[in-house]
């Protein structure tokens, strides 16, 4: 190879790292635009067979304004869930009152003995503060995934428009390739997705049923958190165990029930994510776990929490996109299981 081959080769791997550290600037700065946007573009992946098949066996509009219902009444009832959890665990808190008192007092005395000092009283005021800005967080989040339903619904009938304009504006072996690419990317989004719904549903069922069987107060809020959670892998999963555990400490007292309420979270989440999540998942979802670690790791820096949501269908799409390329086939070999 010459010296002038050489040079070539080197400056193009340093434009093409000049180039990826742009574009990963621009989707941090983009925050507002690019992500709704990304995030709509999955939902309707997922939601485009279901208007699909509704046509079939009925008008066009009647099969886009079910689908659309469908998307709105998920939303819904996400968010009354939301807010009933927050509710529930306000009212809760008031309740105990007496007895997270009596724990932390314990709590600040272990402390003090072992050299570490902490405040002795729990300010009421500042938790119900945190309480509720939670529950202004909370009411922002809603708002904004309002605002994704609203592209999902403008975006939605113009899949099929979409598609003629790309097949017009490409030859016919391209059109080969992207109708295989884009439809991989759909399945894989469509296999995820119901692979994690289906989960989901399970860990917040089973949840809610071992917080009853153990006398834990608030068994709907941990079943709906725990459901919720699961849809952030790994991380989700190790998340939901702490809140209904430090809560049995408020209620019971003592370690022994806490203790038993970790010991059961833990087996649910452990049975749930390594046997159950892999029997249904089979082999549709070909990211390695280190893949999606740090993929979760990535999207949660660039976008935050709803960075963390879509981390996975993003980084397959990516996945089955650098595959169709010589060039790029390597990213595809090294994130895939």
């Amino acid at each position: 190879m010459t010296d002038s081959q050489t040079e070539h080769r080197y400056r193009n791997r340093l434009l093409t790292l000049i180039a990826a550290i742009l574009l990963i600037g621009a989707l941090k700065a983009a925050f507002a635009v690019v992500m709704p946007i990304a995030f709509a573009a999955i939902i309707v992946a997922a939601l485009w067979p279901l208007k699909r098949r509704l046509a079939q066996h009925m008008p066009s509009w009647l099969a886009y304004t079910l689908t659309l219902l469908s998307l709105v009444a998920i939303l819904g009832a996400f968010a009354a869930a939301v807010y009933l959890s927050i509710g529930q665990v306000i009212a809760a808190l008031t309740a105990n009152w007496a007895s997270l008192e009596k724990g932390y007092g314990q709590l600040a005395g272990w402390a003090a003995e072992h050299g570490v000092p902490i405040a002795g009283t729990i300010n009421r005021q500042r938790i119900m503060a945190l309480l509720q800005m939670l529950a202004g967080g909370v009411y922002g989040f809603v708002t904004y995934v309002g605002f994704i339903g609203i592209i999902v619904m403008l975006g939605l009938p113009e899949v099929p428009r979409l598609k003629r304009r790309l097949y017009e504006m490409m030859e016919s072996g391209d059109r080969g390739e992207l109708l295989t690419v884009g439809e991989d990317i759909s399945a894989q989004v469509r296999r995820y997705l119901g692979t994690t719904l289906a989960t989901s549903i399970l860990t917040g069922v089973a949840s809610a049923l071992w917080s009853w069987m153990t006398g834990l107060e608030l068994a709907l809020v941990w079943g709906i958190l725990n459901f919720l959670l699961n849809f952030v892998p790994v991380i989700g999963n190790i998340v939901g165990i702490v809140p209904p555990v430090l809560f049995a400490f408020v209620q019971f007292g003592g370690w022994q029930m806490p203790a038993l309420v970790f010991v059961g979270f833990v087996i649910l989440q452990l049975t749930i994510s390594n046997v159950v999540y892999p029997l249904l998942q089979g082999k549709q979802l070909s990211l390695s776990p280190l893949a999606i670690i740090v993929a979760m790791t990535f999207w949660s820096w660039v976008w935050g929490i709803a960075g963390a949501l879509i981390a996975v269908p993003l980084t397959a799409a990516i996945v089955i996109i650098c595959g169709q390329f010589d060039r790029s086939r390597w990213i595809c070999k090294l994130l895939s299981a």
